[in-house]
């Protein structure tokens, strides 16, 4: 007999989300279903945008901080789009 496993209510509902942080304003960069995905996703992001330090330190724009955090899947916006990692570059961050 096959057993059934049900996870608790909702949690098949949480995705990970990549939230890039520039000043004050948030944005999500990107969803995973799991975290060890979104950790892998966050590495990438910041080792492009470290690879960018000299320019952005001499164009003077802020540097992206990213982090990862659980999400509902009703919680994200209906009209979110991936941001690219260096998205903010060419005025994509908002």
């Amino acid at each position: 007999m096959t057993e059934i496993i049900r996870l608790p209510a909702g949690r098949e509902d949480t995705l990970w989300a990549v939230v890039a942080s520039l000043g004050k304003t948030n944005r999500i960069a990107e969803i995973y279903p799991n975290r060890h995905a979104a950790l892998a996703d966050r590495q990438w992001r910041e080792q492009q945008v470290s690879a960018y330090a000299g320019f952005l330190r001499t164009t003077r724009q802020p540097v992206p901080r990213y982090s990862v955090a659980p999400i509902r899947r009703g919680d994200l916006p209906k009209a979110w789009r991936p941001l690219p990692a260096l998205g903010f570059l060419r005025g994509q961050f908002v």
